[in-house]
């Protein structure tokens, strides 16, 4: 049966000295070791491409450091990035903040913690869910129609929106602890698309050298 491969790949560290929980606000890039993270992602899949798995379609988030880290790639492979919004990073009601522990002590921002299973400090994990799958399956559909069985796809996004769609594809529930996540930078999560749709996940860390020396930085 006709078969896709879509991998989601994670961005690179992000420059963000202040610490600042950046959410989906522009003016946040690369860091040198994030360039260097974006350069190795390239080399994963040209490698895989030289091993017989070349990548058809590219597909990033609008946000800087996403369109950054797919750059590479696209120059190695002479091809064309879609922009997808549906990929973008999850809603935060603490974006913009730094030091999001000590603003937690404040009254004000308590009602945003009442119900950590939708959250409700920020978009739903559901919807989440529901905006990437439409994405993965525009892409799926489309690399199996121009290129036919095995095409497969890369699109760069976000840990948590990443991080749920990979928990509903694996049939485990959506909410979670944030320290638990297994999506670091420039990771690559792969769903595996047949006729009835995801029908598995692997996951890897071709950058794993380079993702030891990251910052621990929020907003990811």
């Amino acid at each position: 049966m006709p078969s896709t491969a879509v991998h989601l790949v994670r961005h690179g560290e992000v420059h963000n000295p202040d610490r600042v929980l950046y959410g989906r606000l522009s003016g946040f890039g690369l860091s040198e070791l994030g360039r260097q993270m974006a350069e190795g992602i390239a080399e994963h899949f040209v490698q895989r491409a030289e091993n017989g798995h070349p990548v058809h379609l590219l597909a990033s988030s609008p946000l800087q450091r996403a369109q950054e880290t797919i750059a590479p790639l696209a120059a190695r492979l002479g091809l064309p990035v879609t922009i997808d919004e549906r990929v973008l990073e999850a809603e935060n009601a603490f974006e913009g903040l730094s030091d999001v522990k000590h603003h937690l002590r404040r009254p004000r921002y308590w009602p945003l913690l009442l119900n950590p299973f939708r959250p409700s400090w920020g978009e739903p994990y559901k919807r989440q869910v529901e905006r990437v799958l439409a994405a993965v399956k525009d892409l799926s559909d489309r690399a199996l129609a121009e290129y036919g069985d095995g095409a497969e796809a890369v699109v760069v996004s976000h840990q948590l929106p990443i991080w749920v769609t990979r928990l509903w594809a694996e049939q485990r529930p959506l909410w979670h602890d944030p320290r638990q996540r297994e999506c670091t930078l420039t990771s690559v999560t792969t769903l595996h698309i047949g006729p009835e749709g995801v029908e598995s996940v692997s996951y890897a860390e071709p950058n794993k050298h380079l993702s030891q020396q990251a910052l621990a930085l929020p907003g990811a």
